[in-house]
């Protein structure tokens, strides 16, 4: 197969992988640790208007979710990819930050979780993808 096709494949793969595994953390999340007593997150404008309910337990699953699913997704890029194996990685991560970093201005949440959440669950997790990845030959 051309490396160029590959390559691509492997990103497009990456981010559905990336994203699936974000999502199906976040939709179990409400079954391990319970929104708090009124808050409303079947829609953004209540979760933005019951946002100050929320304790740092309920920021845990959110974080996993980012973490893991730009782990996974960076993961499956660089397994699928030919070449620059570590730079589609990092591709990956990059992309679920900015993700990241526009859901931080579109949900208020509290300023530790911006820092930890945006320094802490993409960029490092796509580099320990790819060095996994690159490093072990898998």
């Amino acid at each position: 197969m051309n490396p160029f096709l590959r390559n691509t494949l492997a990103v497009i793969a990456g981010l559905v992988i990336g994203s699936v595994v974000n999502m199906s953390i976040i939709l179990i999340s409400d079954s391990i640790i319970p929104a708090p007593n009124g808050a409303d997150v079947s829609t953004t404008e209540g979760l933005k208007a019951t946002m100050h309910l929320f304790e740092p337990k309920h920021f845990l699953f959110p974080f996993l979710a980012h973490a893991i699913g730009t782990f996974a997704g960076a993961l499956t890029t660089a397994l699928i990819a030919i070449k620059h194996k570590t730079k589609l990685a990092f591709g990956i991560g990059a992309f679920f930050l900015f993700g990241g970093i526009v859901t931080m201005f579109t949900l208020p949440s509290p300023i530790w979780f911006g820092f930890v959440d945006l320094i802490f669950a993409y960029i490092p997790t796509a580099y320990f993808a790819s060095r996994l990845a690159v490093k072990n030959k898998i």
